[in-house]
């Protein structure tokens, strides 16, 4: 299959796959005289287990390093995955019947305890924050987490307001090459953004910018100021960092 009818058939972007192939994570058993990449049965295969880890939480780099151990089990994987799915599904039966029992208890129909009021909520680690985490370390996060918590409500919804238009502006200069002058103006004050609230080097600066394009999640909410947003911003914020070195 070509890489454009694996991205329809799977439901994800033809970047994402070019990014997956880029870091060796799934790259295609073949490549035609053209250029064209090729995924086989077995490729397909890859690319499930990839999306069920993925679907887990776990980042990029630990999937491609489980799956290149020589111990890797497919179908022990796959067990695991079924493991933790039911297990997400007993959490969310509980949470279905919280809520069941909330509406009844506002209409007067039953009574209900503080502890059944909470019933099923899960206080985990975001799945973001743990990703930067195994990625960089605790010291961004950390840094970050503490001055966004000192930060008076004006001072939050300034640095909102800042973050609103550091994206415009990005999103008005997409169209520039990475290594223009405007593109890299622009970037720089992303670069200072960060650094406000947290302590970014330069290393998890390029970093954060490839998680921008080989997460769906981050590319789709950054996509949203504009087509091509977050593929024009990672490469500005490789170029950026190794202009900076």
């Amino acid at each position: 299959m070509k890489v454009k009818e694996v991205a329809e058939l799977v439901g994800i972007s033809v970047r994402t796959l070019h990014y997956y192939d880029e870091i060796g994570l799934l790259k295609p058993d073949n490549i035609t005289e053209s250029g064209y990449r090729l995924y086989s049965e077995r490729n397909l295969e890859q690319l499930q287990q990839i999306l069920f880890f993925r679907e887990l939480g776990f980042p990029l780099k630990e999937i491609r390093m489980m799956m290149e151990n020589p111990a890797f089990s497919q179908f022990e994987a796959l067990q695991m995955h079924k493991k933790v799915l039911l297990k997400k599904r007993e959490h969310l039966d509980i949470l279905i019947k919280t809520i069941d029992k909330t509406i009844a208890f506002s209409k007067g129909e039953i009574e209900m305890t503080k502890e059944e009021r909470f019933a099923g909520f899960n206080f985990d680690q975001d799945e973001f924050e743990q990703e930067a985490r195994e990625r960089w370390g605790d010291e961004a996060i950390d840094a970050s987490k503490a001055k966004i918590a000192n930060l008076s409500k004006n001072e939050k919804r300034n640095m909102e307001e800042a973050f609103e238009e550091v994206y415009t502006k990005l999103a008005e200069v997409r169209y520039f090459p990475a290594e223009s002058v405007e593109a890299q103006q622009a970037i720089e004050e992303w670069w200072v953004y960060l650094n406000k609230i947290g302590n970014y080097t330069l290393e998890a600066f390029k970093g954060l910018g490839e998680m921008y394009i080989s997460d769906e999640r981050f590319t789709k909410n950054i996509d949203a100021y504009g087509e091509g947003l977050a593929q024009f911003m990672c490469d500005a914020m490789r170029v950026f960092a190794e202009n900076n070195k």
